[in-house]
Order: structure tokens, then sequence, then C-alpha cells
């Protein structure tokens, strides 16, 4: 099997996993006979989700908030565009819109739950501006933070996180039906956990701004709504269940490789560290692995996660002197990767070549945060488009 063949195969199995993640088919499975009163879905999955419901229940209004990329017209719902990954007004309005239809449900809410929503559906808490939030996010984004911990402080600055819809719509009941981008499933985590209860409290998400050194970074609007924050309400009984995970997709990709090894414990911090258990694991064949990295922003260019990945993954193959012949993509199942028009990148032996060739140097775009241009010296960007789902990311590496 050639690079060419190589390659394929591995956007073949990367598209089995994305595959598996179709949020249509993952809501009509778990349809129950109740009729809502009203559907609400939210995230970068929250036109598929809301399009299997709607097909389930074609008369229930319904309210999708989705990212630009994703935001189409559908029949029977009123779609809502918003700024991903930094909140905007739009999200801001969307997010009003959402608290009055949750307040006037006047029946069963049906709420459906995506990656992506944390940001599409801001509504800061009393005091603070949709600026200063965003401000929070933006810091909490640069400084490596994972995502559960991320989720923890922007649910104690919002209306919405941390059971913000069940408490809106009680008394009456909620179903939520929830497609996981967190690595470990946990609810709370998926969306800032807008139908669970809080990953913490406002002490926790102090003591975390200041392990990160963030404290006095964040606008003095929220130190001040942290430092005196009431405990919630008790939340509402919710129906949450998980419909989609990346380890369900990695499943899928195994399923589809025929005898592939599987990196098992999920792929998560440093990207650099990351790159090193990849290669350290993987032996011939074919390895695949899911998860989700961090990167510490250090440098001003663009890239994503996963582009840093792929092409940290090259050059420590170089380092190894791995054999010409090898393959590996790394990609987020969204088809988007940080604030840039990839998913990923697709590299292999020749990537670190290519790149030199054309008048980069490898290294020194990596230390900018500039694996963007790195990849698109080489042709090496994984371009998919938005695939309107979001379990995280996913990987494929291939050795002769």
């Amino acid at each position: 099997m050639d690079l060419t063949d190589r390659r394929a195969d591995a956007m073949r199995l990367f598209k089995a996993g994305v595959a598996a993640a179709d949020p249509y088919r993952a809501v009509a499975g778990a349809l129950g006979a109740d009729r809502p009163a009203l559907i609400v879905a939210v995230g970068k999955a929250a036109g598929r989700m809301a399009e299997a419901a709607l097909a389930a229940y074609p008369d229930v209004p319904a309210i999708v908030v989705t990212n630009y990329e994703n935001a189409k017209p559908l029949e029977g719902a009123e779609v809502l565009a918003s700024g991903h990954p930094v909140p905007d007004e739009n999200g801001a309005a969307a997010a009003e819109r959402v608290i009055a239809a949750l307040k006037t449900a006047g029946g069963p809410v049906l709420a459906m739950i995506s990656g992506g929503g944390s940001a599409l559906l801001p509504a800061p808490a009393e005091g603070i501006t949709l600026a200063e939030k965003a401000e929070v996010n933006r810091l909490l984004l640069a400084s490596g933070a994972e995502i559960t911990e991320m989720n923890l402080i922007r649910q104690q600055i919002s209306r919405l996180k941390g059971g913000g819809f069940a408490r809106l719509a009680a008394p009456h009941p909620m179903t939520a039906l929830i497609l996981s981008d967190v690595i470990g499933d946990d609810l709370r985590a998926i969306a800032s956990g807008p139908t669970t209860e809080a990953l913490g409290t406002a002490g926790d998400a102090i003591a975390r701004l200041k392990a990160r050194g963030l404290w006095g970074r964040v606008p003095a609007s929220v130190r001040g709504h942290l430092e005196t924050a009431p405990p919630p309400s008790p939340l509402p009984p919710v129906a949450n269940r998980l419909v989609g995970s990346n380890g369900q997709s990695l499943a899928a990709m195994v399923a589809a490789s025929h005898g592939a090894q599987v990196i098992a414990a999920p792929v998560v911090g440093d990207v650099a560290e990351a790159a090193k258990a990849i290669c350290d694991a993987a032996g011939p064949g074919i390895t695949l692995w899911g998860g989700e990295t961090t990167v510490e922003i250090k440098g001003a260019g663009r890239g994503g996660r996963n582009q840093e990945l792929a092409l940290r993954i090259a050059l420590e193959a170089e380092r190894r002197g791995w054999p010409k012949g090898w393959v590996c993509l790394q990609g987020g199942t969204d088809g988007r990767d940080g604030p840039t028009e990839a998913a990923g990148g697709l590299v292999d032996s020749g990537t670190l070549a290519r790149i030199r060739s054309n008048g980069g140097d490898p290294e020194a775009l990596l230390a900018d945060n500039n694996s963007n241009a790195a990849l698109a010296l080489a042709g090496d960007l994984l371009t998919i488009g938005a695939t309107g789902t979001n379990v995280a990311d996913l990987g494929v590496l291939i050795r002769a």
C-alpha cells in the first residue's frame, strides 16, 4: 500500500467515526412516545438533532441555536445562528429567546444538547456584560485550560449553564438528549451542562482562576459576582440521556479497520506530550485513538489543537527516524479546528520536506502556534467543512 492509499484509508476510518456520531440517527433512536410542548436544540449538532425530533413531533414549536457554518433553514423550527468559539451579540439574543420560551413552555420540554452550546448561548449573570464574559472565555482558551475546567468557571457566570434550562422550565418536566464532545462524558461539562447540576461552586471557580494566574486579569464584575454569588436553587428532576460520544465513534472506527490497535486511554492534556505518547504507542499497522488535547498559546499564529498535534507527530516521527510510508490523520469531528477552516491535519512522511521546500520552517512555525500555515505549505490541511456533529477529536496513524 503506497502513501496515497494509506491517506485514503485514514480518511475512510475518520469518516466512519464521524458517521457514527450522526445526530439524526442518535436522536431518532432515543425519542419516546410522549409528545413535548417545546423543543430546544443547542450546539453544533442542533440542526440535525432538531430535524429528527420534528420528524416525530411535526407540530411542536422548536428553537434551534447553532453555529454559523451549520445554520440552515429547518421547516417548523426557528433557527438562530451565533458565534463560536467566541460568544457574540447574536448568541446573547438567542439566549434571551430561549429563556423566554422555556419560561412559557406550558408543558414538557425536549432539550437536545451538543458540543459548542456553551459559547453559542451566552447569558451572562446579572452585572456581567457579554464582552466581559467573552474576555473570560478568551483568557481560558489561551491558558490551555481543559474543557471541564473552562465549563466549571463559565457555569458560575451564566444564567443558563449548570442547570439553567431545567430551572427555567420548572415545574414542567424536561428530557434532554445529549451528544457528548467531552472526554469521559460528564454530562455536567457538555455545553456547560444546561440540564444538569453545576461542576462546582463559585468558590471552586475562584480557585481555578487563581491557580492559572487569571484571577487578577478577569474583569472586576466577574470577580465581584463570584465573590458574592448565592448558592443555586435545587435542580428540578431532568431525564438526561447520552445518545452519542467520542467512545462510540472510536468503536466505529475500530470496526471499520478490521484489526487496528487502539490507544485505550483518551488522548488528552498538553499537545506536545500527547504527540510523544501516540508515537510511543503506535506500532506497525493501524493505530486509532480519540480524545481532546490542549494548547497553551504562546505565539501569534493560527491553528488549533488538531493541526498542532498532526504537525508535532510529523516532527516526532522525523526525530525517531521512522521509515518512509507512514500516514497520520488528526481531526475534529465537527469539521473545524480552532479559528480556522480546517478540521485538522493529514500528514505523512513527506510533510516536513514539503513545508521546507516551500520556504517554511516547521519548528519555527510551531513555536509561533502557526500550524495552519505550516500544514498549508505541505498541502496537508484536513478540510472537510462543517459536519453537523461534534464528539471531540479522532486520530489515525498507519505505519508500514
